[in-house]
């Protein structure tokens, strides 16, 4: 059976060889490694709708829902017809596959004009290798080979200025960027790629590619990583914080992969050098004096503020542009003072209507106008807190005051001044919290992250659920945010106990 290369598998190829010679020949055996994650599942969703929505843009157009040598056979049909608009039209040639977004025919010249949608918020033309620009070149390159006179290449993305008023303004929700002359420039090398995906792709022996993640850190490695290298440990060399690739390519070339194995005279930078030597020696490293410090600068009342929020491509409500973030939840952990117990508040929005105003009114009822805001990752709930103020104008005096008075708890492990090695260079409260309150998990919750958590609640706004499955989603999203906040108050209450 002959293994058609589409356009994933060899976008994935320039990315790791190994795992598209993988995918494309072992995908039942090693389909456990090889499934989409949670995330890379709303990921794809999004896409989709994007896509759903972009076709809007295209009302004549006709979609191909057959797959394989049918569509390709249908494709052919509606060409020879000369179809104005085509969906998912398919070609095959020389070993590749590709699905076109839309293609659209010219009348007054003949020609055809080929649309790549991207669910993104701008044309991400980078200068690596791997970029929407090699995307469009490969199938260009497919159509021309088959005969298909193309005239112009353009790629469809959200417009990340556009600002919902009312209903949707489909015009105004996309930009279309004519990238004809980019893919001019880039279809000789796209062409030497392809020859050589083509030639390793079809290769029978597996070790004839290789996985070059061997030389990336972790999170930059591909699904099958472990199982190219079986020998790497589950903690190693790769999860050195923000070590660049020479750095690791020295240590890997030298068969150093366990931390442990590190010379003392392996040039690391200090942050780099705290987390190696913590790990070797099983030391923690607690700077008490620096800790007390900035513990000292918090004023009571101490409230523990955490959001959750849910971004989507497609703009909900009034008064957001694509991805902004909507916040339909906050967990609120309050103390009055030093020998009080947290009194804690919460809200979660059930309703199918834009939960701003409803949230603004709660937390100027719970906050007030002193005291420290204490929450992880400052940056994120500024932004929200910026966001709600700037959609609702006479709040946003509240919010400014809120931003000013927040105080980051991550910052102390950011700034290494407590070290642990099982922190493993991470400073998420998901790697901070086990360690340091090891009778508390987030192990048992069915939610286990903030996106997690903004795809359970935009699923609450699927009408078909039913009420018991709706009050499920809710009260799985009030643990999972009830404890980031109660985390960072025993946190909190851990780094003040060391002093």
């Amino acid at each position: 059976m002959n293994k058609f290369v589409h356009k994933s598998i060899y976008i994935e190829y320039l990315q790791c060889a190994k795992n598209a010679w993988l995918k494309l020949h072992k995908k039942q055996e090693l389909q456990d490694l090889l499934a989409p994650t949670d995330s890379e599942h709303a990921i794809m969703n999004k896409g989709n709708l994007v896509e759903l929505w972009a076709r809007r843009l295209f009302p004549e157009g006709i979609l191909i829902e057959v797959h394989g040598e049918d569509a390709a056979l249908l494709t052919k049909s509606y060409i020879e017809k000369k179809t104005s608009v085509l969906f998912q039209s398919t070609f095959y040639h020389d070993q590749f596959l590709v699905r076109n977004d839309v293609l659209e025919y010219n009348k007054r010249t003949g020609k055809w004009s080929l649309y790549e949608i991207k669910g993104k918020n701008s044309l991400y033309e980078s200068k690596d290798k791997i970029d929407h620009i090699e995307d469009i070149s490969f199938q260009a390159i497919i159509l021309k080979e088959q005969g298909i006179e193309l005239e112009n290449l353009f790629i469809i993305h959200l417009n990340k200025d556009y600002l919902r008023i009312n209903d949707i303004e489909i015009d105004k929700l996309f930009i279309i960027n004519n990238v004809t002359e980019n893919v001019k420039e880039r279809e000789s090398l796209t062409r030497e790629r392809m020859q050589r995906a083509k030639i390793d792709l079809h290769q029978d022996k597996e070790e004839a590619s290789i996985c070059s993640c061997i030389s990336q850190g972790r999170n930059a490695h591909c699904k099958t990583f472990s199982y190219s290298y079986p020998h790497v440990p589950e903690i190693s060399v790769h999860d050195i914080a923000r070590i660049n690739e020479k750095r690791l390519s020295i240590l890997v070339n030298s068969n150093i992969l366990t931390i442990d194995d590190i010379p003392a005279s392996f040039a690391l930078t200090d942050i780099q050098s705290n987390q190696v030597n913590s790990y070797k020696f099983k030391k923690t490293i607690i700077d008490d004096m620096a800790i007390k410090q900035e513990l000292d600068k918090l004023t009571y009342p101490l409230y523990f503020l955490d959001y959750e929020s849910y971004a989507h491509p497609i703009p909900l409500f009034s008064g957001f542009k694509p991805y902004k973030h909507i916040p339909f939840q906050f967990s609120l952990h309050v103390l009055t003072d030093a020998n009080s117990e947290p009194t804690h508040f919460e809200y979660l929005h059930e309703a199918d209507c834009d939960p701003s105003e409803i949230i603004i009114q709660k937390l100027a009822a719970m906050i007030g106008p002193s005291g420290t805001i204490i929450v992880w990752h400052k940056s994120f709930e500024q932004k929200i807190n910026t966001e709600l103020g700037e959609r609702h104008s006479s709040y946003n005096d509240f919010f400014q005051n809120l931003n000013n008075r927040i105080f980051d708890l991550e910052e102390i492990f950011k700034n290494q001044l407590y070290v642990h090695s099982g922190f493993n260079g991470k400073t998420s409260i998901k790697n901070i919290f086990p360690i340091l309150v090891p009778e508390l998990s987030y192990d048992k919750l069915m939610i286990q992250d903030g996106m997690d958590a903004g795809e359970k609640w935009f699923s609450m706004m699927n009408k078909e659920l039913s009420s018991s499955e709706k009050s499920k989603i809710a009260e799985d999203l009030k643990q999972y945010c009830r404890l980031d906040t109660y985390a960072m108050y025993k946190i909190w209450q851990y780094l003040l106990l060391i002093r």
